[in-house]
C-alpha cells in the first residue's frame, strides 16, 4: 500500500474545492473537507485555523485559476478579453464561487495580484481612475452574470437548444407572439446556431464602448490639446 501523501494547505483547498463543486459552496465544512482527503477534521487545522479560511483560501485558489493579464501590453483590449474568457471558463466550473467571491473581507495574494494586474492594464492604456472602476465594475458584472444565466439554463449543446427551442415551439401561439416566433425560427433554430457565442458579443459590445470612452477621454484632455495646438511637444505643466 503506497504511503499517504502528506497534508498540505493546497491539498486541503483543492479537496474544500471539490466538495464545492458537487454541493456549492453552502457544502463546505470542516468536517466534509475532512471526509474528502480522508483524515480527522482536526488535522485540518494545522493548515487552515478555521472555516473562514477555509472560505478565503477557496476564493483566491479560484482568482489563481484566472489567466492574469500583463500589465505591460500592446493591446488593452485583447489583454482583458482574455481575461474575461478565462474568467468565463473558471467560473463555469465552479459557479458555486459567485456568490463568495465578492463577499469576502480578507483576500488573499492572487486575489490582490489580480485585481491589480486588471487596474494595471486599464491604467497604462489611458483610461483615468474612475473609467478603470467603471469598466472593471462593468467587466465584471458582465463575466458574473452571463455565468450565472448559463449553468443555469436548460440546455448545454447546439443540441439541446434544438430540443428545448423546438419544444417550446410547438406551444406557442404563433400568431399572438410573431416576435418570438421569429427568434425562435429564424435564429434559435437555425443551422449552426451556437447560443455559447453570446458572450464574445456581449464582451465585444463592452469593449467597444469602452475604447469609445477612452478614445474621446483622451482626446479632450487639456494635454492632447496643448499637444496638438503646439505641434506634438509636451504640454506645459
Amino acid at each position: 500500500m503506497p504511503p499517504r501523501r502528506p497534508l498540505s494547505r493546497d491539498r486541503v483547498l483543492d479537496a474544500a474545492i471539490t466538495v464545492a463543486d458537487r454541493g456549492g459552496a453552502e457544502a463546505i465544512s470542516m468536517r466534509r473537507v475532512a471526509q474528502e482527503l480522508g483524515v480527522e477534521a482536526m488535522s485540518l487545522y494545522n493548515h487552515v485555523p478555521n472555516k473562514d479560511a477555509l472560505l478565503d483560501g477557496v476564493v483566491d485558489a479560484v482568482f489563481a485559476a484566472i489567466e492574469l493579464p500583463a500589465v505591460e501590453c500592446d493591446e488593452w483590449r485583447d489583454a482583458i478579453r482574455a481575461r474575461a474568457r478565462s474568467a468565463r471558463a473558471v467560473l463555469s466550473r465552479h459557479s458555486w464561487a459567485l456568490g463568495l467571491m465578492d463577499s469576502r473581507r480578507n483576500p488573499g495574494p492572487a486575489t490582490l495580484r489580480h485585481h491589480n494586474a486588471v487596474l494595471g492594464v486599464l491604467r497604462e492604456a489611458g483610461f483615468s481612475l474612475a473609467m478603470s472602476a467603471h469598466a472593471i465594475s462593468l467587466i465584471d458584472s458582465y463575466v458574473s452574470g452571463y455565468v450565472l444565466q448559463e449553468v443555469n439554463l436548460p440546455m448545454t449543446t447546439p443540441a439541446d437548444v434544438e430540443e428545448v427551442a423546438g419544444d417550446l415551439l410547438e406551444q406557442l401561439p404563433a400568431q399572438e407572439l410573431p416576435y418570438l416566433t421569429e427568434m425562435i425560427v429564424d435564429h434559435a433554430l437555425r443551422p449552426g446556431y451556437d447560443h455559447t457565442t453570446e458572450f464574445d458579443f456581449g464582451l465585444e459590445l463592452i469593449l467597444d464602448a469602452l475604447e469609445a470612452r477612452r478614445a474621446a477621454s483622451s482626446t479632450s484632455s487639456p494635454a492632447a490639446g496643448a499637444s496638438a495646438s503646439t505641434g506634438g511637444g509636451q504640454a506645459d505643466p
